[in-house]
């Protein structure tokens, strides 16, 4: 079972021939094609390791340097939702391994100036449209979790000792602690909707980003269990990659995007 999404008016020539063609078809996948997914992501990664681990790298970097200016500024009550909405982009940051696992699909060469300019060309402002979508959506977020925080604890900002102590050592912490993590979840799943596959999708065609953004959701509700099962994969790799503080994005990263290339081509015909 399939269902179709008119691919919709291009913004350029190039553009309008390739919305001209057949609507998209939206497949339905199960656990299974996860797996299988997963496993071609890695496959990928260990075929081109050099490039991924580059994404990986910078990624990385991005997020050292959140926790160094959160600290430094003395926001570090904002840090964790700070990371927490870093990984909203990870979508964006993750274009280059979408190119990568293309190439080696038609087995078309690799080189640094192969990838990043195919990247660039073919989703032009698109994928920017769709960060800047993100990044709207990590400020309303960084706005909800600073209402949370004075919520619970007021003006009068505890140190940061005082902050872990009372977290983790009293049930008013604890509470501060679900009610701030469940606020995310939802914006994370609602952000996660429209990422799942449009950033691959306006890598690889010419679409539009409000067209690739209206796929995705269509995607994520045709698969509702798959999706949400990939939703935790993402969410259980970044949780071990920021507990390793970011170390681990050097391989998590690019085997992720590896695998959101593998699972847009089995969702969007």
């Amino acid at each position: 079972m399939a269902i179709v999404i008119d691919a919709g008016p291009s913004s350029a020539g190039a553009r309008a021939a390739d919305a001209g063609k057949a609507p998209f078809h939206i497949n339905k996948i199960e656990i299974a094609d996860l797996i299988a997914c997963i496993t071609k992501g890695v496959q990928d990664f260990t075929r081109a390791p050099k490039y991924g681990m580059f994404f990986g790298a910078v990624y990385a970097v991005g997020g050292w340097f959140i926790l160094w200016l959160t600290f430094s500024l003395g926001y570090y009550y904002l840090a964790y939702p700070f990371i927490m909405g870093f990984a909203l982009f990870a979508p964006f940051g993750a274009a280059g391994t979408y190119e990568i696992s293309r190439r080696l699909e038609s087995g078309e060469p690799l080189s640094w100036s192969a990838v990043f300019g195919a990247v660039w060309s073919r989703a032009g402002k698109d994928i920017g449209w769709l960060a800047l979508v993100s990044m709207f959506t990590q400020i309303i977020w960084l706005d909800i979790a600073m209402f949370v925080f004075l919520m619970f604890y007021g003006v009068h900002m505890p140190s940061l000792p005082q902050l872990f102590a009372n977290i983790f050592t009293t049930s008013y912490g604890l509470t501060f602690l679900i009610v701030g993590n469940a606020v995310g979840a939802v914006i994370a799943l609602v952000v996660f909707s429209f990422t799942a596959v449009s950033p691959p999708l306006v890598v690889d065609r010419d679409v539009d980003f409000i067209t690739a953004m209206t796929t995705s959701v269509q995607a994520v509700l045709a698969n509702p269990r798959t999706m949400i099962a990939w939703a935790a994969v993402i969410g259980m790799d970044l949780a071990v990659s920021f507990v390793t503080l970011f170390a681990a994005l050097i391989v998590v990263f690019p085997v992720l995007g590896h695998t959101t290339w593998h699972l847009y081509r089995r969702l969007i015909d």
